[in-house]
């Protein structure tokens, strides 16, 4: 059954606005969650699919969210409106739903997550209440009412504002150890104001008022919701206090839910505001922040978020975090300029007009004409690749030992002698008549079992490329021509590492870059995008983190080639995966050489070598997979 009608009731509950509401259309009462119900006002026309029968309770006809469909006609245009958006991604192999929260479980999430946000102003991101009391608390994680010791239920995630919606990211193939949700993204309405801030040349300041209006249409950002007195819960609550001290709570109550309705219905824009992105640090750098954007950009088109009204021309997203990861860019944002209070300032245009009218301001302004639409610019620059071959001409390695017995015990002389063990020369060749070539550019990755020879491989080049005269890092036969110009940063672990003293690891990074945001993108490449152990030091990291730590000291090197033993030898498979995939893009856009060995064949399939070396029994077999692309000049 369906029908078009009109809605002639809207309830919210005046605390439990985002849980709790219903309309009443025709003869029916639709439960519904208060952040949907509140945009709707008595008046407006719906369509009504009903999937199943009502339920009859005390006379009503009550449709609960699994019992209906529901649209919204806004001028001659039908807006999809329950069930809630959601829409499946295939993402490198996994498979993310990026959906629309609603359960509680769904925010007590969000405010997990939220802890990650260091640019949030709060210490204590979300407000809980008792439902046995009432009782309001803050806290990060669900706290127990200090009243009546019940479990309390998140109220709201502090900062957001009524008309706040959020999407989250759910990883449906989540293994055990992994989290379910993996990111949201909070929507909210337009800024009403906003002033650009301009540097002149002189390095004199300017600042222009209400920038925004004359690039778009005033009405594509007006009405929107921003009153000064209830920009957040905390705020409406306060709100709440001072009208309670003049009237009854019950009064109090209704004049505040009043207040807020009255101004969530005169929201009516044609453009909407990305105010957070959080991704989880684990889940960062491969690509997931652009994927929440991308997906919360589709569904503010298609759902019209947050209002539910007017076709959108425009998504604008305030964002200092853009200055140093581009993800916003990557999922087609366009940066025009800084606010008054210098924080950059991108916009996606969902229609042909909102990119004319972008395009047109990037030609014809003076100040965003320099920059183009374009704020991030990677620090890391391409390398001097290798000016020629590694070339190796008939390498042997033979190791040369004597067996003497003579140190121990009578009884252990005994047992060793029964196994037939006495005193010899041991001579063992580790590799055998090796010819090989890598070219500049290469990836070459090292295989074989523990003790097969891959560390000695490695010594030897090692021992040529830094000129070590000492007998573990030369052939015993055969020879090792290196590039002139060989910039050479390695590691045997053990034996060759980075050094770290009592510095934070951010700043062990950028002496060695020369370059905080150059620091930053190493430490992202390797998985280390949590700000909080930007100010750890080394000695306080896990076995894993000083792993991808120590990798990013070795890039911030800037070198030409890269040899290290036991690749991602202590990450777990995801994580290893992750890294090998990331060295190996930033390897062939820089043109850095890389020799690698390793030990799960998994890995393979990130890095994509160009040679695979099997080292084992005394043999290397060179397995050939193609030519490393062409090397560009550096710049």
């Amino acid at each position: 059954m369906s029908l078009k009608a009109h809605v002639k009731e809207v309830f919210i509950d005046e605390y439990a606005y985002r849980w709790r509401g219903h309309l009443v259309i025709e003869n029916f009462t639709l439960l519904l969650p208060g952040f949907i119900a509140q945009w709707f006002k008595p008046g407006d026309v719906v369509e009504l699919e009903l999937l199943s029968e009502p339920h009859r309770l005390n006379g009503v006809n009550l449709l609960t969210p699994q019992d209906f469909r529901l649209r919204r006609v806004w001028e001659n245009d039908v807006i999809e409106v329950w069930p809630l958006h959601s829409r499946v991604y295939e993402h490198r192999g996994r498979r993310v739903l990026a959906r629309e929260a609603y359960l509680e479980e769904d925010y007590v999430a969000i405010a997990e997550l939220e802890q990650y946000h260091y640019a949030s102003e709060k210490e204590l991101v979300a407000i809980w209440k008792c439902p046995i009391c009432g009782e309001l608390a803050e806290a990060n994680a669900q706290p127990k009412c200090r009243r009546c010791s019940a479990a309390m239920k998140i109220q709201e995630i502090k900062g957001s504002i009524p008309p706040s919606r959020f999407l989250v990211l759910e990883l449906l193939d989540a293994k055990p150890y992994e989290p379910r949700i993996i990111g949201y993204v909070r929507v909210d309405t337009p800024v009403p104001l906003m002033h650009r801030r301009i540097e002149t040349e002189g390095g004199k300041v300017l600042v222009e008022r209400e920038v925004r209006e004359k690039v778009f249409p005033l009405n594509w950002i007006h009405p929107t919701f921003w009153p000064r007195a209830y920009k957040d819960f905390e705020t409406l609550m306060e709100r709440y206090r001072e009208l309670r001290m003049l009237y009854s709570p019950r009064l109090a109550k209704k004049l505040v839910a009043d207040e807020r309705a009255a101004m969530i219905a005169n929201v009516d824009t044609a453009a909407a505001r990305i105010a957070r992105v959080v991704i989880h640090p684990d889940f960062r750098g491969d690509g997931i922040g652009v994927l929440a954007v991308r997906a919360v950009v589709e569904w503010i088109q298609e759902r019209r978020i947050p209002e539910m009204k007017r076709r959108k021309h425009l998504v604008e997203a305030i964002a200092q975090m853009a200055r140093y990861n581009p993800f916003f860019e990557r999922a087609g944002f366009i940066y025009l300029w800084d606010t008054a209070g210098g924080r950059p300032v991108l916009f996606y245009p969902l229609s042909e007009e909102a990119r004319k009218r972008i395009e047109d301001f990037l030609s014809r302004d003076k100040y965003a004409s320099r920059h183009g639409g374009r704020l991030y610019r990677s620090r890391i620059s391409r390398v001097q690749p290798l000016s020629g071959p590694i070339v190796i001409r008939r390498i042997s390695k033979t190791y040369r030992s004597v067996l003497d017995l003579s140190a121990l015990s009578p009884a252990m002389r005994d047992v060793l002698k029964a196994f037939g063990v006495e005193r010899r020369i041991i001579e063992r060749a580790i590799i055998r008549d090796l010819d090989l070539e890598i070219k500049p550019g290469e990836i070459v990755a090292v295989v074989g079992i523990s003790g097969a020879g891959k560390t000695t491989l490695l010594r030897i080049l090692i021992g040529a490329c830094a000129r070590l005269e000492e007998e573990r890092y030369r052939p015993s036969e055969g020879e090792v021509r290196v590039p002139d110009n060989v910039r050479l940063s390695c590691m045997l672990p053990g034996e060759i590492e980075p050094m770290f003293g009592e510095e934070t690891i951010l700043e062990h990074i950028a002496s060695k870059a020369g370059d905080v945001q150059a620091a930053l993108e190493l430490l992202s490449i390797m998985g280390i995008s949590d700000a909080v152990l930007y100010r750890a030091r080394y000695g306080e990291l896990s076995t894993g983190q000083k792993e991808r730590v120590k990798l990013a000291s070795l890039l911030a090197e800037m070198p030409n080639l890269l040899i290290v033993d036991e690749f991602a030898a202590h990450l777990d498979m995801e994580t290893a995966r992750r890294i090998a995939r990331r060295i190996t893009r930033l390897a062939r856009s820089i043109g850095l050489t890389m020799i690698l060995s390793i030990h799960r064949a998994e890995l393979l399939e990130e890095l994509e070598p160009d040679k695979i070396l099997h080292v084992g029994y005394g043999r290397v077999y060179v397995e050939d997979r193609g030519s490393a692309p062409p090397i560009a000049p550096s710049s």
